[in-house]
């Protein structure tokens, strides 16, 4: 598996943000790597933009569209090695890491954060892209998953 160095969690880090996100400085990661693009508050089979105005609504379509994308390649949450979060206000920040956390609880990933202007369409407050590694031991095949198939529940 991946050796993550530092590890630490963000209510030590941030005390005065109701923040709980496991994370590491650094991930020294070997095996096949998963880039996934960008994701938004949209359902990936539908288009349909999931919760207009609400950024932890659209962080958890977010993450759930990074499952269930991660499961068609054969990997998983716990193989996301690095994590960037892009938002349109910072005040979305605790809101959006708190869902974000919910989804890699235990994982440590490293992660960073970047306040832009604006996202591809004015409705979307959120963006997450990850990079995950299939470490060279697991074993990949029946694990992977076809589009429209059920991922991890709302937490």
């Amino acid at each position: 598996m991946h050796k993550r160095l530092r590890k630490f969690n963000t209510r030590d880090t941030y005390p005065e943000q109701n923040l709980d996100n496991d994370l590491c400085q650094a991930v020294v990661a070997r095996g096949r790597t998963v880039f996934v693009r960008g994701q938004v508050g949209q359902d990936l089979d539908t288009s349909f933009n999931v919760g207009i105005g609400d950024p932890a609504a659209q962080a958890d379509q977010a993450m759930r569209n990074v499952e269930q994308l991660l499961r068609e390649a054969g990997a998983g949450l716990d193989h996301v090695c690095k994590v960037t979060i892009y938002l349109t206000d910072p005040r979305f920040r605790e809101p959006v890491y708190r869902a974000i956390g919910r989804w890699l609880k235990g994982v440590h990933p490293v992660s960073t954060g970047i306040v832009v202007a604006g996202l591809a369409r004015p409705e979307w407050l959120v963006e997450v892209d990850v990079i995950a590694v299939i470490p060279d031991d697991a074993v990949v095949g029946d694990d992977a998953v076809k589009p429209g198939d059920p991922v991890k529940p709302d937490a």
